[in-house]
C-alpha cells in the first residue's frame, strides 16, 4: 500500500487533508532507519538535546527563520499580537500570543472546548485509546497518570488526545471552567509524539515527560488535563495560578519549540464528545480544530 502520509479531517474545510510535516525527512530517518534508531536513543530523546535545540531557537539569530516559516506554512500572521519582524527569536514566535478575538471560546454553558490548536482524537473510554493507533499495543492509563486510583476512576470516561504540530499556535488553555490544582510532574524522556512514532510505539505517551493537573468543577466533577513534552520540547511552561478559579478557554501555559500534545480526561458519564470528533477517530483519522472550539457537551 502506498504511503499517503499523515491525513486528518479539517473541521473548517470539510475536507480530508495531508499534513505537511515539519522536518519529515529527519523524522522518518530517525524512526525507521537503523542508524536513525541509534541516534534516537543516544541523542534525540534526551533532555539535554531538547535544551540545546531550545537554546538555539532562543538565540537572536534564529529570528531570521520566522518570516520564511510563516510564508512556507501559510500561517495567519494577521492573528498575531506581534508582526513577523518584531519577534526576538524563533522561540518568541513559536509560543506567540494571539489577538483576543483570534480564538473565540464556545459560549454554550454546557460545552467543553478544545484546549489547543491541533489534530485531535476522541475516545468514549480513556482505557480504549490503543484502538486508534495500532492493534496489539496495550494502552496503560495507570502509567500515563502515574496513579492507580485516578486510572480506575477515569478508565471509563471520555478522553481527547490533542497533538500540536510545530506550525500550530503553541499555547494551551483550559477546556472547562473550574479550580485547577498544582500540576504534578512525571519526569521522562522526550520522544516524538507524531503519529508515525505512536503507531510504532504507543508507550511513548507514558514514557515522556508530562504534567497532570486535576480541575475541580461544579458540573463535571473532576477533570484531568495533561501536557506531554516531546522531542525539542523539554520546556512545558505553566502560566496559570493553582487554586484560583479559571474560565473555560483561559490560558494554562505554553510549549517551547517542537511538537507536543495534551490529554483531557473526564469522569465516566459526564461528557458526550462531538460527533465529528468521534466519527473521524473511529476511522483512525485526526480532526483538526482550534482552541476554544466545541469539543463536547455535558451529559445531564
Amino acid at each position: 500500500m502506498a504511503d499517503t502520509g499523515i491525513q486528518f479531517f479539517n473541521r473548517y474545510t470539510g475536507e480530508v487533508e495531508t499534513e505537511e510535516v515539519y522536518g519529515e525527512r529527519w523524522l522518518r530517518w530517525i524512526l525507521f532507519n537503523p542508524f536513525g534508531q541509534v541516534a534516537l536513543h543516544a541523542v534525540a530523546k534526551r533532555a539535554w538535546f531538547s535544551r540545546w535545540y531550545g537554546w538555539r531557537m532562543s538565540c537572536a539569530g534564529s529570528a531570521s527563520r520566522v518570516k520564511p516559516f510563516i510564508e512556507q506554512y501559510k500561517i495567519a500572521e494577521i492573528e498575531h499580537v506581534k508582526a513577523a519582524d518584531e519577534f526576538t527569536s524563533f522561540n518568541d514566535f513559536f509560543y506567540r500570543k494571539l489577538k483576543p478575538d483570534a480564538r473565540p471560546v464556545d459560549e454554550a454553558e454546557d460545552s467543553v472546548v478544545f484546549p489547543a490548536d491541533g489534530r485531535h482524537l476522541g475516545f468514549t473510554k480513556a482505557s480504549e485509546v490503543e484502538g486508534v493507533f495500532v492493534k496489539g499495543q496495550k494502552f496503560d492509563l495507570k502509567r500515563l497518570l502515574g496513579d492507580s486510583d485516578l486510572a480506575a476512576r477515569f478508565a471509563d470516561g471520555a478522553a481527547v488526545f490533542s497533538r500540536l504540530c510545530p506550525v500550530d499556535y503553541h499555547r494551551f488553555h483550559f477546556p472547562v471552567a473550574g479550580v485547577p490544582g498544582n500540576a504534578r510532574l512525571i519526569n521522562g524522556q522526550l520522544y516524538s509524539v507524531n503519529p508515525l512514532a505512536l503507531r510504532d510505539r504507543l508507550a511513548i505517551l507514558w514514557e515522556n515527560k508530562r504534567f497532570v493537573t486535576e480541575i475541580e468543577t461544579d458540573e463535571l466533577g473532576k477533570v484531568l488535563v495533561l501536557e506531554i513534552g516531546a522531542t525539542n520540547v523539554g520546556s512545558v511552561n505553566l502560566t496559570y495560578v493553582p487554586t484560583r478559579a479559571v474560565k473555560k478557554g483561559e490560558e494554562k501555559g505554553y510549549f517551547a519549540f517542537g511538537g507536543s500534545a495534551t490529554f483531557t480526561i473526564f469522569e465516566p458519564g459526564r461528557v458526550k464528545l462531538a460527533d465529528d470528533l468521534l466519527e473521524q477517530s473511529a476511522q483512525q483519522r485526526e480532526l483538526y480544530a482550534k482552541v476554544g472550539d466545541y469539543m463536547g457537551t455535558f451529559v445531564t
